[in-house]
């Protein structure tokens, strides 16, 4: 028997232990007995254990879950893997942040292995937190596969991956420009740097020629880069410049001389067509100085301090605080001609959000090329679908500009990169399992890289490391590819395009067919919610207060597929509302089948309103189906929401019950059973959405999981019946319409008047049908049928033609009387104030000219309604 209402707080995690203590999360297997239909997989978006979830990880969680369940009950072997990223860099420093607080200054202070054991323990907790808080979601992954990508079976897939890609090439050494955190102290790739425009300035520097005839004024937005100055280059085609190219300049603030180059990089109609060239620290620099074989010079410190390049008077000084003093010692030589503010694109660490230097560095780096290639053919040829369109723009775009990818990082949380160098002859060895000698020179003193690779690297193997990879599993050849992916926006490129990239190159297919990109939640003031936002909210709490169901459906609700939003809790409590509309309606079927005695459904005698509510069913199953196969779920949830509470309750249950109260038993009974029926089918739509609620229902009514029944299915339609009921519903609506404008007391019964000679005869065999539901629905008390319209009616019109009230049904004219001449009172006194206002001269010509207009509308628009009501008098 279900509960005097329904509290998600008693309800939620019983029913979720019981899903996943009888294994209704895994996959079928070939000795099952319910084996068979096509394989689906997912693989879940590990969230990163920096921290807890926000609402933003329940929104992609929620619909993962809404797309396994929806095909788990549609018959297919469903798996939904779920897992944890390690993420290197955000989790070190939250680590170090950690230590700090102890008294512990620097991870190297403690030392590697101890490091490394606190960042175990770290995954411990907030691992276990994430995994909680999914199950609290009502999430169905198969947890005994749950992934970790520093686990052991994803450390064997990174190492084989690395090991082949090098051995192939692709993957090498160098000494190349690169993104440089000086927070995080480490590598990044393009894809971790953040751009945003920030007020600067344009330094304006005078560069003297060194024979004395003048000076080249260079303007810069990073003077502190000056002391890494290999040249100063100008377009050969400027021609304020002919005739001085190969002059050598001194560079300021040293006692260096650089040379005057020509380069068609450089715009003449930029700055002042002379830029400074600083291979080390500028990506274009770097490109310019290749050309021209100059050496680039480093200037700067790992931790963004000057190097001892710069000389005593600026080595060790933050970049800033140097800045700032090299820019006071040129304004006293007179080598500053004037600066000017400038909108710059500061480029920023992702993580840490600190200022990111370009900075020469010998690292680990990926050759994209051929990978990013097959990454864009798959999209071009529709292999590869990305819901919604619009996105693939960010996609392509990333790959058609893709450099190398720098994959190693200065950490020691991470899959440690497996080269391994000899002492005595240099030699490197990039082995799976760690040598012993060299295969060179057989010295035994060798030791492993101490870097890590970047997290994106391990989560790019993410689809089939997750399946067993580099071992030959039964779940790797069932289930890889996977189907569908879930997740945001803002890893188009960090992540699925990697992904494809590196499922191409490993497995030889596409790691997915279809991505769906799903919306980014915001909060009050639009600002997206992030764990360095400090602004997310946890979903347990809100879960607490409301239930699962009611966060899940809302997060869905209304808005359109992969489209941004911004979190309420108003909107929850509103949502909310449909949830008890639904267990009300179980409550409402749990009555009528307690007062009827059960017989099975017997669809040869079905009325016309049964019919109709299965024709609305099986449209409501079609346009949901044909939704989900798009990946428009917002658009199914929707869908859901128009049919149960606009067709179901708000209709049909009204129609029915004239039956289910029937004193015919057999009347009575197979109208329980068809209530019963569509609300069941109801359930079972329901259920991918609020999986939780309809468990608790179902289980009152039904034998087995929910969870584990077939979707609805096909219920037949009946276009003649439809059609009719459509009619009578609109019937229904305007008769409240005409008592409600008609201040008819809802209690009051009154009679419905048909004129024979004006209504075809299919309206009148539909109003033979209607007469009980419009007797209950709208205290009709009788329904006449005349050979003439009636004197002294009302009149009103709907699809089945033209009805009548009796006047001294609907009207009391003595209160109707009173309350006309009321009202032509009250408007009379004001015409006549208004019409002295109006006939004073003073007031015309002296008062605004928009308050004089408005107090003329106001004169009409009343002697308008005072014609109205003194008809309506006459009338009477």
């Amino acid at each position: 028997m279900l509960d005097k209402t329904y509290e998600p707080q008693n309800k939620e995690k019983a029913i979720y232990k019981k899903w996943e203590e009888s294994g209704c999360f895994k996959p079928k297997t070939d000795t099952d007995k319910n084996f068979g239909g096509e394989n689906y997989s997912i693989i879940m978006p590990p969230p990163n254990i920096t921290g807890q979830l926000h609402i933003g990880h329940a929104l992609n969680n929620t619909t993962q879950d809404f797309l396994i369940r929806y095909k788990r009950m549609n018959g297919y072997n469903a798996l939904w893997i779920p897992g944890t990223d390690h993420a290197s860099i955000a989790t070190e420093v939250k680590i170090i942040d950690a230590l700090r607080k102890e008294g512990i200054n620097s991870k190297e202070e403690l030392g590697r292995e101890k490091f490394l054991e606190r960042a175990w323990k770290w995954n411990d907790q907030f691992g276990g937190r994430i995994k909680l808080q999914l199950r609290t979601l009502g999430c169905s992954c198969d947890w005994d596969r749950c992934a970790f990508t520093m686990d052991e079976k994803r450390q064997k897939s990174v190492l084989k991956v690395f090991k082949d890609l090098y051995d192939e090439g692709l993957i090498y050494q160098g000494k190349k420009l690169i993104n440089w955190c000086p927070c995080c102290k480490t590598a990044l790739s393009d894809a971790e740097v953040e751009h945003e425009d920030v007020d600067s300035s344009f330094w304006y520097i005078r560069y003297p020629y060194a024979d004395g005839s003048g000076y080249v004024v260079v303007a810069t937005t990073r003077p502190e880069t000056l002391f890494g100055d290999v040249c100063v280059a100008v377009n050969p085609e400027d021609e304020r410049y002919a005739g001085k190219i190969g002059k050598m300049l001194k560079l300021p603030a040293t006692n260096r001389e650089i040379p005057l180059i020509s380069d068609e990089y450089v715009e003449k109609d930029f700055g002042t067509g002379a830029v400074k060239i600083t291979p080390a620290h500028d990506a274009n620099d770097y490109e310019v100085g290749l050309r021209h074989k100059f050496e680039p010079i480093c200037v700067m410190n790992n931790d963004g301090t000057m190097n001892e390049l710069c000389g005593e008077s600026y080595a060790n000084l933050d970049r800033y605080e140097c800045r700032k003093k090299l820019i006071e010692q040129l304004k006293n030589e007179g080598l500053i001609e004037k600066i000017e503010p400038y909108k710059l694109a500061k480029a920023s660490c992702y993580r840490c959000h600190n200022a990111v230097e370009p900075m020469i560095s010998k690292q680990w780096f990926m050759n994209m090329d051929e990978m990013a290639k097959q990454a864009l053919e798959v999209v071009d040829s529709g292999e590869l679908e990305i819901v919604p369109v619009r996105v693939e723009k960010i996609y392509r775009h990333w790959l058609e500009n893709i450099r190398d990818w720098c994959i190693s990082r200065q950490l020691w949380w991470g899959h440690r990169i497996p080269a391994y160098y000899c002492e005595e002859c240099d030699n490197v060895m990039v082995e799976t399992e760690a040598p012993h000698v060299c295969s060179k020179c057989g010295s035994t003193k060798l030791y492993q890289d101490e870097d890590v690779l970047d997290t994106w690297f391990s989560s790019a193997l993410w689809p089939f490391s997750t399946l067993g990879y580099p071992e030959k599993t039964e779940d790797l050849e069932k289930f890889f590819p996977t189907t569908t992916l879930v997740t945001a926006q803002d890893i188009i490129f960090f992540w699925v395009a990697r992904m494809v990239m590196l499922s191409k190159k490993t497995m030889k297919n596409i790691p997915f067919s279809k991505v769906l990109i799903n919306g980014i939640v915001r909060d009050d003031e639009g600002k997206k919610m992030s764990k360095s936002s400090n602004n997310g909210v946890d979903p347990i709490d809100i879960i607490e207060k409301y239930g699962a169901d009611a966060l899940r459906f809302s997060l869905l609700l209304g808005n359109g597929t992969g489209n941004d939003f911004r979190f309420s809790e108003t909107k929850i409590l509103e949502d909310r509302k449909f949830i008890n509309k639904v267990f009300n309606s179980g409550k409402f079927l749990e009555l009528c089948i307690s007062q009827t005695e059960e017989k099975p459904l017997d669809k040869t005698k079905l009325n016309i309103f049964d019919k109709w509510i299965y024709t609305k069913l099986q449209n409501a199953i079609d346009d949901i189906n044909k939704f989900m196969e798009s990946l428009d779920v917002c658009q199914a949830v929707n869908r859901m929401y128009d049919f149960v509470w606009d067709d179901f309750c708000d209709y049909y249950i009204e129609l029915t019950k004239p039956y289910v109260y029937s004193d015919n038993k057999e009347v009575r009974a197979n109208a329980v059973a068809v209530l019963k029926d569509v609300y069941i089918n109801i359930l079972k739509l329901l259920h991918p959405i609020i999986p939780f609620i309809t468990e608790d229902i179902y289980s009152n009514f039904a034998e087995g999981f929910l969870m584990e029944q077939d979707y609805a299915k096909s219920v037949g339609t009946f276009t003649k019946e439809t059609k009719q009921v459509e009619n009578i519903i609109d019937l229904i609506q305007k008769i409240r319409e005409v008592r409600l404008n008609l201040n008819v007391v809802p209690s009051k019964r009154i009679t419905l008047v048909v004129d024979k000679t004006k209504i075809s005869l299919d309206s009148l065999e539909t109003l033979e049908n209607a007469v009980l539901v419009l007797s209950k629905m709208t205290n009709i008390e009788k329904v006449e049928l005349l050979e003439t319209t009636p004197e002294n009616a009302v009149n009103f019109v709907t699809i089945l033609g033209e009805f009548y009230f009796y006047k001294n049904e609907v009207v009391d004219v003595d209160k109707e009387r009173e309350r006309i001449n009321k009202d032509l009172e009250k408007i009379t006194s004001e015409m006549n104030l208004l019409g002295t206002r109006l006939n004073n001269p003073n007031f015309v010509n002296r008062a605004p000219a928009e308050l004089v207009k408005k107090e003329q509308e106001r004169y009409e628009f009343l002697s308008n309604s005072k014609q109205t009501l003194e008809e309506k008098l006459k009338e009477l």
